[in-house]
């Protein structure tokens, strides 16, 4: 790896957390007595010290934010630009403040278990020839193909002729990094349905993929189930 190369984080933090059902954007509420947008932070901090940090938060919620980075004494330094229409857009507007011939890792905002390893192997890994680097974790459940159907009952879901190999299926994980200047381009398009991820997007511009295995425990907090199993995980650690 060219060490001259900076490191940067996208911490996407742009949604509202309605499925949460809490009165604060989910980013926000606390998770072993620190916020779970701050957590998030401190895993790339730790393993990275010197980070450059864009932070990306729903319209209306600088202020707030900046609120409990100062009632929480984090004081680490950070761009803040607000989300936009899409996470598709919410990263494109983060990327204009990525200057060409960095690393950039772009993460969720609400993934704070993190592993520090995952994070130094990833930013290791990045050279001229693994331009993209994605985690990804093998599926532990059978996959089946369904198509909704409409009877005089309501939809119903029945089973499609189509068989899925669960060995062949991998699913995506954050953090995903890049060449700056690789994923620049890539997001200098019009935004697409398909773009899922921002692996997909490098995808679509023929930017080479490479992976490597994630962490099991490194979950995305989007409900209140998901916010009591990261709990549960931070108390085993």
């Amino acid at each position: 790896m060219n060490m001259d190369r900076k490191f940067f984080l996208i911490a996407v933090a742009g949604g509202h957390g309605t499925r949460m059902g809490a009165p604060v954007p989910k980013q926000f509420l606390s998770l072993g007595g620190k916020t779970i947008l701050r957590m998030t932070m401190e895993r790339f901090i730790d393993a990275c010290p010197g980070i450059r940090i864009i932070t990306v938060l729903p319209k209306g919620q600088a202020t707030a934010w900046k609120r409990i980075c100062a009632a929480e004494n984090f004081n680490y330094p950070q761009t803040v630009v607000q989300g936009g229409f899409t996470r598709f857009h919410s990263v494109k507007n983060a990327l204009a403040k990525v200057p060409d011939g960095a690393v950039v890792a772009i993460h969720d905002g609400v993934r704070p278990l993190v592993g520090e390893k995952l994070v130094r192997k990833m930013f290791s890994s990045m050279s001229e020839t693994c331009r993209a680097l994605i985690p990804v974790m093998p599926s532990v459940d059978t996959l089946k193909v369904l198509d909704r159907e409409r009877t005089a009952n309501g939809e119903v879901l029945v089973e499609a002729p189509e068989k899925v190999d669960r060995s062949r299926i991998w699913a995506a994980q954050t953090p995903q990094v890049f060449l700056s200047e690789d994923i620049k381009a890539a997001y200098d398009r019009p935004f697409d349905p398909s773009f899922t991820d921002d692996a997909s997007v490098a995808s679509a511009m023929k930017i080479p993929l490479s992976f490597i295995e994630g962490e099991r425990f490194n979950i995305k907090i989007t409900s209140p189930g998901d916010l009591a199993l990261a709990e549960a995980i931070l108390k085993l650690s």
